[in-house]
């Protein structure tokens, strides 16, 4: 038995050692009847001012649930926002809340709905994580910390937040309430 626990250990350590620091390890959070699968993040430049996150949030209860709001210390706000197709044009919008519905789920993704980070106090690294509060009608507040990774799976789309601030006829977010993605 010492010798099979020494070598489970060894194992372990040579295949922490083999797959280094880079490798993403899922991590889930729970609260009340909802699970919040894998936080994640794009890293960004130095400069930017906005950031988005992502995650997928299931219910499992026999009730919907409701993400209110959202907060980050790293940020000076944080607002759930999702696309819209105008035309040909990809516009964000900020909705007010996010219905879980009863035994069902929410997938905040590039390209769909996601959190958006503005005014960025500070810009995390790749392989860092920074914190969120979500806040949930049903479940209350839940502190989750979301990981910056360089990758992430093929079917993810790319996201651009280069627009943000201006849209294509010069007026501000506020004026047009939402933002232009050509």
């Amino acid at each position: 038995m010492k010798n099979l626990k020494m070598l489970f250990a060894s194992a372990l350590v040579l295949g922490s050692s083999v797959l280094g620091s880079s490798v993403a390890i899922a991590h889930e959070y729970h609260a009340g009847k909802l699970d919040i699968a894998h936080p994640w993040a794009r890293p960004l430049p130095t400069v930017a001012t906005v950031g988005s996150a992502y995650f997928t949030v299931t219910n499992k209860g026999d009730t919907d649930d409701v993400l209110l709001s959202a907060e980050s210390p790293i940020a000076d706000k944080v607002e759930i926002h999702t696309h819209i197709k105008e035309g040909d044009v990809m516009k964000m919008r900020q909705v007010n809340d996010l219905v879980i519905p009863a035994h069902g789920e929410q997938k905040l993704a590039p390209g769909g709905l996601h959190l958006m980070l503005m005014g960025l106090k500070e810009v995390p690294a790749v392989d860092t994580k920074f914190p969120v509060t979500l806040h949930f009608k049903q479940a209350g507040k839940v502190e989750i910390e979301v990981a910056v990774e360089a990758e992430q799976a093929a079917d993810t789309a790319p996201h651009d937040h280069a627009g943000h601030g201006k849209t294509d006829q010069g007026k501000t977010d506020q004026d047009k309430g939402g933002h232009d993605h050509h």
